[in-house]
């Protein structure tokens, strides 16, 4: 799997990236730690070496476990993807939601709190440094250029090498690449959810800022698996999600039937023709993709072996526009 370069930095990813939320074991209905460790080194021999975490998937334990995959793989073979800008240990911030234990967590980018997140992601990654540092969510209680700046330092005394941006807007970009040079920018995007295409790509494209495309399978929904009697288990977040209510979920499952026979052809899963069509897509870098053992690392990573010719694309998108379930694209 070749690499690619991040925007205008120095970084160069794989075009899958390991999406490590669902491993976390919070919001995802639980998840076996020897299985995603399983997973993640899968993944690495089949040529997916970056990885992207973040201290609020499980409160830390996702960045732990992304840990120990660095200890068995090696530190220089793989690219490490993290973020800061949640609190659930002081009161300072935006607050977001609660945590697992009846806690608060709040939205907070402050000079003082990225300095310790960072310290604190560098503990349990076991590492020295990060390749590519985002701010996960915005903080209305922060100016953006105080956050940059911290960020800047940060870069300068080495512990990052590149910084990105994650859930934010078009001007937000532009007054954080005012005072840094950013590397990317990381989004949700997929077949059924492009509201990225209105702003966030153009502006991408023409500052040459990357873009990491997050949930690409609409969160399991555009692999064709969720069928209507489908019922999530446990602390799942995607059982009130509006994808995945009716009649949405039928509309998506009526749209991927209509385009399996590309998928058959090429003798690919559904999920393989959708990650693929998302890398191809203008604009986009990388697809981040999540995976819960091996097996499903081994599909991941199957998803670039077979190349979509421009009538299959066209037919793709032409039946797309008839099930885009966000209209504000």
């Amino acid at each position: 799997m070749k690499k690619v370069q991040l925007g205008k930095s120095n970084l160069y990813i794989s075009p899958i990236a390991f999406g490590a939320w669902a491993i976390g074991g919070q919001a995802w209905g639980g998840n076996e730690d020897k299985d995603a460790l399983e997973a993640m080194k899968k993944s690495y021999d089949l040529g997916i070496t970056s990885i992207d975490t973040a201290p609020v998937y499980g409160f830390g334990h996702s960045e732990k476990l992304v840990g120990k995959a660095i200890k068995e793989i090696g530190r220089d073979n793989l690219e490490i993807l993290t973020k800061f800008g949640f609190n659930w240990k002081t009161e300072k911030g935006e607050y977001q939601f609660p945590t697992t234990d009846g806690g608060k967590t709040y939205a907070y980018a402050g000079r003082e709190g990225i300095i310790q997140e960072v310290e604190d992601s560098l503990k349990r990654l076991g590492t020295d440094y990060i390749d590519l540092y985002q701010i996960h969510r915005p903080d209305a209680t922060t100016p953006i250029e105080e956050t940059m700046e911290t960020l800047k330092e940060l870069q300068q005394q080495g512990k990052i090498r590149a910084i990105g941006m994650s859930n934010h807007t078009v001007e937000l970009m532009k007054r954080a690449d005012s005072v840094i040079d950013l590397a990317s920018t990381q989004s949700p995007y997929s077949m059924v959810y492009r509201k990225i295409e209105k702003d966030i790509i153009p502006y991408c494209l023409e500052e040459k800022v990357g873009i990491l495309a997050y949930s690409p399978l609409q969160r399991g929904l555009l692999t064709g698996k969720i069928k209507s009697d489908h019922e999530f288990k446990g602390d799942d977040h995607r059982a009130n999600n509006k994808f995945f209510k009716e009649p949405n979920r039928s509309r998506t499952n009526s749209f991927l039937d209509q385009i399996k026979l590309i998928a058959e052809d090429h003798g690919v899963t559904l999920a393989q023709l959708v990650i693929n069509w998302t890398v191809q897509r203008e604009g986009i870098t990388a697809a981040l993709v999540g995976a819960r053992n091996a097996k499903q690392a081994e599909e991941n990573a199957k998803s670039l072996s077979f190349k979509l010719s421009q009538e299959e694309i066209n037919i793709i998108n032409t039946e797309m526009e008839k099930v885009v379930i966000d209209h504000d694209v």
